[in-house]
This record gives C-alpha cells, sequence and structure tokens, in this order.
C-alpha cells in the first residue's frame, strides 16, 4: 500500500509555478484576492456595527437576528478566516470579545448539527491557530486554553442529543435543559454522520473519550442500517432506526456524511471511516450517476425519485479530489459550472431534464460548495478553468447580491430578487475558498517545508505543517494537533524517530518551545542555540530549506501524515485498481 501512495503523494505535494495557468488565461489572481479581500470586510464591518452581537447580519435592513442559537455566530465563523487574511490584531481581539461575551449555558432550543460545525469546529480551528495569530497562550497549550474549553463546554451541551437506543443523535437539543420530551426523533443523515471530525479533534486534545465514542457510534448506525444495494435515505428516526424518507443522494440531508467519512478517515487514519466510504461511492456510481450528474433515487429499488441537482451537491467534486479521482471530479465540476454561468449562482434546485430552476427552490444564499470544489480541484490540477469559476463567482455576488449593509441571499436568481440575511457561511466559507483559490502562497497550503515545534507537558509536538483538514463550515483543522495531547509510547518513539532525522539533515525551519508547566507558568520563544543546551547538546538551526523537508520514498505512510500533516488530498488507503475506469 505504501508503495502505492509514496509517488501519488510526492506528486501531489509539488508546487507549482504559482500564477502560470491563469496567466495563460489572462486572469489577474492578485487583483482578484484584493478584491475578495474587499468583500470580506465590507460584510464583515457591517456585521460588527449593525447586527452584533446577534447571530447574523440582515443587509437589507442594516441590523442583526438570532438564527442558531444566539452565539454571535458570525464572529465565531469569521474568526479564522481573519487569520487567513492576515488579520493578527482583530484576531486577537476577536479572542477576547468571546471569551468574555458568550455563555452556552442558556435556555435555547439549538440544532446539535449546526452548533457542532460552526461553533464547536469554529472554535477548535481559532484555538489551533492562536499562537500562529500571536495570542498569548497559556501553559500546556496545544492541550488547553479558554477556546478549547469553550469548545468543550458547547459540546457537553450536544451530548445529551445522543442518548439514544440507537446512539444517533436528536436533532435538537436545548442548551440548559437537554432534549425536550416532546422533540422529534427524525433527524437527517447528515445531522447524524457530521460530528467525527470536531468530537475527535476533541477528545485527542482534551483526553475525554466520550465525544468520539458517540460521533463513532452515529456513523456505525447509519452504516449499519443502510440498504440492501448499499444506500442511506435522507432522514430517519433515531429510536427506532427506520428510514422515514427514503430518497438516497449526495446532497442536502446527506451531504457531510459522506464527507465525514473521508475526512475522519484522513484525519485519524481510519481504516474503517474510509472503507465505508468507498463502498457508498460504489452504490453511488451504480445508483445515481447519469452522464457525471448525480439523481436522488430510492434507496431499497435504487429508481430515480428526482432528477434533480441541488447546489449543495457541488461539494462532491472537491471530495472526490481528496480520493485521487481528479478525472470524474473536474468532469462533474463541469456540469455544475454551466448551471452557475447560466444564473450567476447555483440555484437551490436544479431540473437536469428540464435545464431549469424547480419552483420555489430558485434562490442562491451565496452557497459555497461550488468555490469549494474549485479550490481543491485547483490545488489538484492547475487548470485555469477553476480560477475562472472564481472569477464569475466575485463579478456574480458583487453585481446581485452586495448592498450597502454587506451580502444579500439571492431569493430568485431569475429576477435577481434579494433576500434580508446574509448566512454566516458566507464569511467562513465563500470568502474563505475564494480567498485561498487566488492566494496560492497562503499558510494553508503549506506543504511541510516550513512547520513549528512546541513543547507540550507530553513531549514535542509538530505544529502548522500544512494539511489541515476542512470541516464543513470551513474550519480548518491542523491534524498534527491530535498527537499533541497523547501519552502512547510508540506514537513519541516515532515523532523523536523524525525528529532525529530532521535534525540530522540540518533542515529544521524554525523551533517555537514552549515552558511545560512544572517550569512555571507563561511562554518564551528560544534562540536554537539555548534550546540546545537544554537538549544534551543536540544541535538546531533556523535555516530556510530551499525544497521541502519530506522526501516521500523514505518516510512511512503514516509518519508522514500523523506528525507533518501531509493530507492535502487524502489518497489515503486506496486499492490498486480504484482509478481503473468502469466499464
Amino acid at each position: 500500500m505504501q508503495r502505492f501512495l509514496g509517488p501519488l503523494l510526492c506528486l501531489w505535494a509539488l508546487r507549482l509555478p504559482a500564477g502560470s495557468a491563469a496567466a495563460a488565461r489572462g486572469l489577474d489572481v492578485a487583483s482578484y484576492r484584493e478584491r475578495v479581500r474587499a468583500m470580506f470586510y465590507h460584510a464583515y464591518e457591517h456585521y460588527l456595527e449593525s447586527a452584533f452581537p446577534y447571530d447574523e447580519l440582515r443587509p437589507l435592513t442594516c441590523d442583526g437576528q438570532d438564527t442558531w442559537g444566539s452565539f454571535s455566530l458570525t464572529l465565531i465563523d469569521a474568526l479564522d478566516t481573519l487569520l487567513i487574511l492576515g488579520n493578527v490584531s482583530e484576531f486577537q481581539r476577536v479572542v477576547n470579545v468571546l471569551q468574555e461575551g458568550v455563555d452556552f449555558d442558556i435556555d435555547v432550543n439549538a440544532s446539535v448539527f449546526e452548533t457542532n460545525i460552526r461553533v464547536v469546529g469554529g472554535l477548535l480551528s481559532a484555538h489551533l491557530l492562536s499562537r500562529k495569530a500571536g495570542v498569548e497562550v497559556e501553559a500546556g497549550w496545544p492541550c488547553s486554553g479558554p477556546l478549547l474549553r469553550m469548545a468543550e463546554e458547547a459540546a457537553r451541551k450536544l451530548l445529551p442529543a445522543f442518548q439514544t437506543p440507537t446512539g444517533m443523535p436528536y436533532g435538537t437539543v436545548n442548551l440548559l435543559h437537554g432534549v425536550n420530551p416532546g422533540e422529534t426523533p427524525v433527524t437527517c443523515t447528515a445531522g447524524i454522520g457530521t460530528f467525527i471530525v470536531e468530537f475527535a479533534t476533541l477528545s485527542h486534545l482534551t483526553g475525554d473519550p466520550v465525544f468520539e465514542d458517540v460521533a463513532r457510534k452515529a456513523l456505525k448506525a447509519l452504516w449499519k442500517n443502510r440498504s440492501d444495494i448499499g444506500l442511506v435515505g435522507n432522514h430517519i428516526d433515531v429510536i427506532t432506526a427506520k428510514w422515514v424518507a427514503q430518497d438516497a443522494g449526495i446532497g442536502a440531508g446527506v451531504d457531510s456524511y459522506f464527507e465525514y467519512l473521508v475526512k475522519g478517515a484522513i484525519l485519524l487514519q481510519d481504516k474503517e471511516l474510509m472503507s465505508m466510504f468507498l463502498e457508498y461511492n460504489k452504490a453511488i456510481k451504480n445508483y445515481t450517476k447519469f452522464d457525471d450528474w448525480y439523481l436522488w433515487v430510492q434507496m431499497y429499488k435504487g429508481t430515480v425519485s428526482m432528477p434533480v441537482f441541488q447546489s449543495l451537491e457541488a461539494y462532491w467534486p472537491g471530495l472526490q479530489s481528496l480520493i485521487g479521482d481528479v478525472d470524474n471530479a473536474m468532469r462533474t465540476f463541469l456540469n455544475y459550472y454551466t448551471v452557475w454561468k447560466q444564473f450567476g449562482g447555483l440555484p437551490e434546485f436544479y431540473n437536469i431534464p428540464q435545464g431549469y430552476t424547480v419552483d420555489k427552490r430558485e434562490g442562491y444564499p451565496l452557497r459555497p460548495e461550488l468555490i469549494e470544489s474549485a479550490m481543491y480541484l485547483y490545488r489538484a490540477t492547475r487548470d485555469p478553468t477553476l480560477l475562472e469559476l472564481g472569477r464569475d463567482a466575485v463579478e456574480s455576488i458583487e453585481k446581485i447580491s452586495k448592498v450597502d449593509c454587506g451580502f444579500a441571499t439571492i431569493k430568485d436568481l431569475r429576477d435577481h430578487r434579494l433576500d434580508n440575511r446574509m448566512e454566516s457561511f458566507f464569511l467562513a466559507e465563500t470568502i474563505k475558498y475564494l480567498y485561498l483559490l487566488f492566494d496560492p502562497d497562503n499558510f494553508i497550503h503549506n506543504d511541510g517545508s516550513d512547520f513549528d515545534v512546541v513543547v507540550t507537558p507530553y513531549g514535542e509536538c509538530v505544529l502548522n505543517a500544512g494539511g489541515y483538514i476542512f470541516n464543513t463550515e470551513a474550519h480548518p483543522i491542523d491534524p498534527a494537533a491530535l498527537h499533541c495531547c497523547r501519552k502512547r509510547r510508540e506514537e513519541q518513539w516515532e515523532v523523536e524517530d523524525l525528529m532525529r532525522e530532521f535534525y540530522s539533515r540540518k533542515k529544521t525551519k524554525k523551533f517555537i518551545l514552549k515552558r511545560a508547566p512544572n517550569h512555571g507558568e507563561g511562554e518564551s520563544a528560544k534562540d536554537p542555540e539555548d534550546a540546545s543546551s537544554e537538549k544534551a547538546g543536540e544541535k538546531r538551526n533556523s535555516k530556510k530549506s530551499s525544497h521541502s523537508l519530506l522526501s516521500c520514498p523514505s518516510q512511512s505512510f503514516n509518519s508522514k501524515l500523523a506528525v507533518l500533516g501531509q493530507i492535502n488530498v487524502g489518497l489515503y488507503l486506496l486499492p490498486e485498481n480504484h482509478f481503473r475506469k468502469r466499464p
């Protein structure tokens, strides 16, 4: 398996000349990057002025509203985007604001799914990026910290939802009282299977296995209840495990379940999760794929129930790229791009045979999914068509959606009527993926040639090496951080062996050392020469290397992924015949 994966991972890590593909089509990448930055601040500043501390901005009336639980949600969702745009000072200010102003001990009915992906995911990502943003972190970081404690508190408020006979969670929980007695037991598939990224990260950082355990149990419950032809439906009763809505597809109500099987497999190096996805992928291709479109079918029979494309399905080409299926991903992406060109956005539902919108589903709430796929595929191919989608998105959103107080949801793509809402995911996802598409040198795209080493109570830990895993709200999680807070001896040996190899080659980048708690509170950044005296003469230098420290053939697959986070594409545990064309 490693023999098969090694060359592919090396090819993926190659850094192509920035802007070369764009130049071929005359697209000014830097100019569009700055326009995206300006879009962010137009929306963000009006949220602060007109809507904070409410969850979201109402851009047509220049005021705010609570939507998902009264968490100042847009501020949490936008936090890591601030750092990706390079605004360290505002990131630091917002961290303080959130610590002082957000309270989860409130009598509010909250979506378990949305609270997890937006609040828990946003806080975890910000916690892991805090040192990079210049925040003065406490002793023990990344295994402790105020944002981590906030994420843990929010996640614990969700745990009562998982107390069902099947282990599949209710869709809604009261943050003060738990699950309401009359709560419906019917939950969508995505609302059950979209926890492993955040909850496993939380378990690894805090040492409490309960979060990962409930997330895994929910995933396996869905897997156990798939149909005989390998498909899952849209909604299920979490008490009886009976399918209530039996439409099977890759879009709304199901989407992020498949996404989290892949991303969970990559994040956790989990063969079982990837195997589950690959089995689903076979069934999806066999029963729902037609001419590079994906339709909705009856989960037990495989007969077509809805010949529609939903805008939420546009994440799929990006997910295909994560398993290395780039050719199929590009063909499907180009189908979706034709819909964008037709309307200047993706309608929520598009009737494929008729080539037009579906009644009462003509809107576009500035969703990110097609842009997300473009970002992933551009990293894989450098195809300038993907930059052209980014260009078209900027032009369309600015022309149709921009208003004096931000950017408004497009209620109807046919006549460009607007709705008085700006979802928090516009700043968390849409803007972020657009910016990363036009910013090839962003730290998020790090190929492992630069990294930090921190000293934790559990030993040395490699961070910021790249390979970030985006949760379904586009909050990046550093996979290497999951190995910072555990005492597994074999893992420690693996890290130490890798570090010795780096030291002996004298290609170390930079080291940020932190005192362990028994050395006193606070932190100190030390010179390599100072550090050497504490490591029995072990020499360290901070010289910049001219190429990646990774040498794909010389390091084991698990070591490279687990320690350095080199998992941008997730060519992970795939059989050697995976890329063979279907007959």
